[in-house]
């Protein structure tokens, strides 16, 4: 599609097909058509010959600006009314529309276990993803450099297992650590001990949750994207349990031994 912007282009379809489609003028028409004919299966040919003529670029330099600023304008408004969260360029470079650590997540309070968009028929926006990956890696570096010991549990270690990576449609990701190594953790230490949130230099956000005994990490103030963090502790028969159980399938003790 970023190949067609600005192209001289002809479009020949039925009427009846152009105005069946949920946004059939949005600007810019060409981008609009042509991803809303990819969803569809349609086949689009950009044809050689310039026709009509290509119009002519603005003539100063503050309105070939003023032209440009619209026409990027005009697509990131295209990309949010479509809910299009990433565009891969035809370099390979990513361009993101979704959520950052200033903004909220891109999808509102989980029910039930099943979080907005998967009722809609859809996965985890990919901005989403990303912002759960680097939430990870940065609470998974603090406690290695701290020396607590972790595990991967519930759907990410799933997640690990079977795909090398977060589930498709997971909200959040699960980690277990010894319950007597909180301590060597400074966040969790002063977590903790004040039971108030702590913000990291990085922006990373630090609580004690409030559905249980338990931490989480955000993304951000702002976005609420997180890595839950369960204290385990050993019990009689060397078995792993913790004292706050949220009633997943895949949430149960297990031996000692197996860490």
């Amino acid at each position: 599609c970023g190949a067609l912007d600005g192209a001289p282009v002809v479009l020949l379809l039925r009427t009846r097909d152009l105005f069946s489609l949920p946004f059939p003028l949005s600007r810019p028409v060409v981008t609009s058509v042509s991803l809303q004919a990819s969803l569809r299966g349609w086949r689009l040919l950009l044809l050689p010959d310039i026709f009509p003529a290509a119009s002519r670029p603005p003539p100063s330099p503050h309105s070939r600006w003023k032209s440009q600023t619209t026409a990027e304008k005009l697509h990131r408004d295209l990309m949010e009314e479509f809910g299009i969260k990433l565009e891969v360029l035809p370099d390979g470079r990513h361009r993101w529309h979704g959520c950052t650590k200033d903004t909220p997540r891109c999808f509102g309070t989980v029910h039930a276990q099943t979080p907005q968009y998967l009722l809609s028929g859809r996965w985890t926006p990919p901005c989403c993803l990303r912002a759960l990956r680097l939430t990870a890696r940065h609470v998974l570096a603090e406690l290695e450099a701290a020396g607590v010991r972790h595990w991967l549990e519930g759907g990410s270690l799933l997640g690990a297992v079977r795909l090398g990576d977060i589930i498709p449609w997971d909200y959040d990701v699960d980690v277990g650590l010894y319950r007597e190594d909180v301590p060597k953790c400074r966040w969790l230490a002063a977590v903790a001990a004040t039971g108030r949130p702590v913000e990291d230099p990085q922006g990373f956000f630090w609580e004690k949750a409030a559905e249980g005994e338990f931490y989480r990490v955000h993304f951000s103030r702002a976005n609420r994207l997180h890595v839950d963090l369960w204290p385990f502790y050993r019990r009689r028969g060397g078995v792993m349990t913790k004292d706050t159980w949220l009633g997943h399938r895949q949430d149960v003790e297990f031996p000692e031994r197996f860490l």
